[in-house]
């Protein structure tokens, strides 16, 4: 099955139009968002720490750990992305098992960069 095939004929598709939020730093997170269109720039403490392509999950800490958000979101060109609440993340943990691993990868690597920008920056 293909990635995207999981999120063909999903009715929560979130429109994000260039230069727009998807979400805050600090605002409350429950969702995460799978980028199915467009560009999107993850910023922390309004550094901009990465670029977001179709296929990118976002925002994934939300499904393991609601709470505030660790960055904000915004669309570089017009972006669609489809919402993932915690139910329909076990549907599709439980229809497509590599889909969790993907996303489990996804926070894996954004951790080690996020220490490795540390590391930097105290000079270790």
């Amino acid at each position: 099955m293909v990635f995207f095939a999981l999120f063909a004929h999903d009715p929560h598709i979130v429109c994000v139009p260039a230069g727009s939020k998807l979400f805050a730093e600090g605002d409350d997170g429950q969702v995460m968002y799978v980028l199915t269109l467009g560009s999107a720039e993850v910023s922390v403490n309004n550094r901009v720490v990465e670029t977001l392509e179709p296929g990118a999950v976002v925002g994934e800490i939300s499904i393991v750990a609601p709470g505030p958000r660790s960055a904000t979101v915004v669309a570089k060109t017009d972006c669609e992305f489809v919402a993932v609440d915690e139910q329909r993340f076990s549907y599709l943990v439980q229809q497509a098992p590599y889909f969790a691993t993907s996303v489990m990868r996804t926070l894996a690597e954004r951790l080690r960069a996020t220490s490795r920008a540390l590391a930097t920056v105290d000079g270790h």
